[in-house]
């Protein structure tokens, strides 16, 4: 059966949309847009958006002022629709999921193929959820915010278009939105680009720690509470470190770890090459991703983390 949210969400009073914890560009393209367009679309009902409160970075893109970071009790939704994840990562929307009386679920990640709700849309092939969001939308409800949300989307989860998940339907569909004239380069400047002093810090700690394993094809570099104290730095400042790493010279995958909690381990992994499946080694620690960026977790020390990530992806070149 063909995906018809015009069909789906016709006649529903409340809509609730939210995306995965620690939300990124694409994950606040995608739900901004498509609220933008529903309640366009439906000026008769009550679109909301909840997320976790974003990265500074994300301040002024348009919208920003009706997000709701905090999830407070309510009358189940008519329709509450999840995007790029599935419901399990939606942290304490969850709740809104298993009451509402229609659920839906906008998808690009292989690991939920099938989706988690019941109206599904889930195209692996395409490198972000925001480029399938634009797909939904009819061109006579396209406006310069919306384009601005969908590009930022786009171009967040494409690396600004350097990663290989960009094919030519993601360039076609850019150009489209180009159209509505809106400042990509300031936005991107903004959102993607733009680092703190911390941040600078931060990646500059990264980077002198690092270390290579499997003749140089594996960086990894880490960051526990104590060193990242000594800096100044929090999670916030962690962003871009791992892609970063990536691009040495010679290196086919790049892992960062950092200590979110006393014990308690986050990593984000990167490759460069086919040889190299992040997302099937993040899912040998319960996590998850794309072939190219991954992430998961683990309770222990940096350095056993350290060393079970090196062993799996060692597996991978056999």
């Amino acid at each position: 059966m063909a995906f018809d949210l015009y069909a789906i969400a016709e006649g529903a009073k409340t809509i609730g949309i939210t995306g995965h914890i620690k939300p990124d560009g694409d994950c606040i393209g995608s739900t901004f847009a498509l609220a933008a367009y529903l309640r366009k679309r439906f000026p008769e009902a009550k679109v909301e958006v909840f997320l976790e409160k974003p990265e500074v970075a994300f301040d002024r893109v348009p919208d920003r002022e009706k997000l709701i970071t905090d999830f407070p009790e309510r009358e189940p939704f008519d329709v509450f629709i999840v995007c790029d994840t599935n419901y399990e990562r939606t942290g304490d929307a969850k709740k809104y999921f298993d009451a509402a009386k229609c659920t839906v679920n906008i998808d690009h990640h292989i690991s939920n193929q099938n989706g988690t709700g019941r109206h599904n849309l889930v195209e692996p092939e395409a490198p972000a959820c925001a480029e399938i969001i634009c797909g939904l939308i009819p061109k006579e409800y396209m406006d310069a915010r919306i384009a601005e949300l969908l590009y930022m989307g786009i171009a967040h989860d494409t690396g600004v278009f350097h990663f290989s998940n960009t094919r030519p339907q993601t360039m076609r569909t850019c150009a489209d939105l180009l159209e509505y004239s809106f400042d990509f380069s300031k936005m991107l400047d903004d959102t993607f680009y733009m680092s703190t002093q911390l941040q600078n810090l931060m990646m500059g700690h990264a980077l002198l720690d690092s270390r290579f394993y499997l003749e140089g094809k594996l960086i990894v570099s880490s960051a526990d509470l104590q060193q990242m104290a000594a800096i100044g730095a929090g999670k916030d400042e962690t962003g871009g470190i791992v892609e970063r790493l990536r691009i040495t010279t010679g290196v086919d995958a790049s892992v960062f770890i950092y200590e979110k909690e006393p014990g308690y381990l986050k990593a984000s992994l990167r490759s460069s090459t086919d040889a190299v499946n992040v997302a099937k080694v993040c899912e040998a620690f319960g996590g998850g991703g794309h072939d190219r960026a991954a992430g998961c977790e683990y309770h222990g020390t940096v350095a056993e983390f350290e060393r079970k990530l090196v062993e799996t992806v060692a597996k991978q070149y056999g």
